[in-house]
């Protein structure tokens, strides 16, 4: 009986082996996350920038990104799609901004199909060149569309400036855990493996009899 003693235990090593690599594994397969801004959160700059960008770990996917650039009134400034290059997401503003300090919320669509959010202020010391944009309204659940002083929040998914509140799910949920079905294949596999064994030992023990 020591041979299926020892086969048993050989076996109840490699599962919990199996299960610390693939909890190892874990962590990989967590959101992506912003790693720096443009400007850097707190920033003073002589004058307002010509556009705001968010550095990610990742690439992000290129529907449902949003910036909302604001400044101390709530007039926005965020103007044109938001632009997607390699792993930084950037939003052009509008020329004409006041001095003072400027609040930059910003929505990203991560490589693992989730939407991630995030906000970063900097401050202008001086405005901008150019003509002042429309006040910004008044109604409550509304945000200014680009070139207008009115509108709607853009839907998920149309890349557009402006948007805020809450994130949307994006696909059917939480990605499908592949970890586990890879950890149940590894089990069944090896109880098998040990199950043949032990019948092999037994068979031959009989056999010897």
């Amino acid at each position: 009986m020591r041979p299926i003693r020892q086969i048993l235990t050989l076996g109840l090593v490699l599962l919990v082996f199996a299960a610390g690599v693939l909890g190892l594994a874990g962590p990989a397969s967590a959101h992506d996350a912003a790693e720096s801004s443009t400007p850097s959160d707190g920033a003073s700059l002589p004058a307002p920038p010509e556009q705001v960008s968010v550095a990610f770990n990742n690439k992000p996917l290129g529907i449902g990104a949003a910036f909302s650039v604001k400044d101390a009134s709530g007039a926005e400034w965020a103007e044109g799609p938001v632009d997607i290059v390699d792993n930084v997401a950037s939003q052009k503003l509008k020329a004409g901004g006041p001095a003072g300090e400027y609040t930059v919320a910003w929505r990203v669509v991560s490589s693992d199909s989730h939407p991630i959010e995030g906000t970063f202020a900097f401050t202008a010391a001086s405005a901008g060149q150019g003509a002042a944009p429309a006040a910004s309204p008044t109604a409550a659940g509304t945000v200014p569309a680009p070139g207008t002083g009115a509108g709607t929040a853009p839907a998920m998914g149309t890349a557009q400036p402006g948007t805020t509140g809450e994130p949307e799910q994006v696909g059917s949920g939480e990605p499908f855990q592949w970890s586990i079905v890879i950890f149940a294949l590894v089990a069944v596999g090896l109880l098998a493996t040990l199950a043949i064994l032990a019948r092999r030992r037994l068979t031959a023990g009989t056999d010897d009899e």
